[in-house]
């Protein structure tokens, strides 16, 4: 083997050891979702080190090592399952001040699997102009997919200002266009709403501390994040998930 071979295989077992390393910590932790995820990607890199090593006696030891990972991720992945199947499964998310890398796309994507055809969004705040047009980036990925969404209903509060009629307009604009990709817009206003929630009808539900509206000012129209919102900097909040057999409508 080469020297930049025998670099690269050791590099690969190091991010492997390290990966698996605190898949551990997280799974002593209860953090299981997080650590099932660290757990498959430590286990692709130590199997990438066994196909790269020429060590009969390294390759055995690294079998071993994989093979007992593979059965606590599977342990794990059924334990997550019977928790979503018990209506128990709980995830929480800690979004840091001025912390990037949590587009929507990032956030909601693992839930939306292919069967999701209905969504409900609660949130008292899409008003302002830019309330409205992180509900379009939020529609824009539901139409992508790979979801089938077919209908999204819509709970929210009326503007109590003079941008009600801005609200509404831009509302009725995007339930327009939400129609010439097949999908309908169902929207209703209430004065009480206090709750910020995203029902999924494959039975996940979504709470952000701040609604969709997690994300700060951009610090011009010309910087860095401004369009994409993986680099935009977001606001300190906390995201909940859970999984019940059967989803609320409102």
């Amino acid at each position: 083997m080469s020297r930049a071979g025998g670099d690269g295989t050791a590099a690969l077992e190091r991010a492997g050891a390290d990966t698996v390393k605190r898949a551990v910590e997280l799974d002593l932790a209860s953090r299981f979702q997080e650590s099932l995820v660290c757990y498959q990607e430590g286990i692709d890199l130590l199997l990438q080190v066994v196909k790269a090593t020429k060590d009969e006696a390294k390759k055995q030891r690294f079998r071993q090592k994989i093979s007992e990972y593979m059965t606590r991720a599977e342990d794990i992945k059924k334990h997550i399952e019977k928790e979503k199947q018990d209506g128990e499964y709980h995830k929480q998310i800690r979004i840091e001040e001025n912390a990037t890398g949590f587009s929507y796309e990032k956030l909601f994507q693992e839930y939306l699997t292919e069967i999701v055809s209905e969504v409900w969004v609660e949130d008292p705040y899409i008003r302002h102009i830019h309330q409205l047009y992180n509900f379009l980036r939020f529609c824009e990925m539901l139409v992508k997919g790979p979801c089938k969404v077919k209908i999204i209903h819509l709970l929210t509060s009326f503007d109590e200002g003079s941008g009600r009629n801005q609200q509404i307009s831009g509302l009725e604009e995007i339930q327009q266009s939400l129609r010439n990709y097949g999908v309908t817009l169902d929207i209703a206003f209430s004065s009480s709403i206090h709750d910020r929630e995203i029902r999924f009808n494959n039975g996940w539900m979504i709470k952000i501390g701040r609604g969709l509206d997690y994300f700060k000012k951009p610090e011009g129209r010309f910087s860095i994040g401004y369009c994409d919102f993986d680099l935009r900097p977001c606001h300190e909040t906390t995201v909940d998930v859970f999984h019940s057999k059967h989803t609320k409508k409102m």
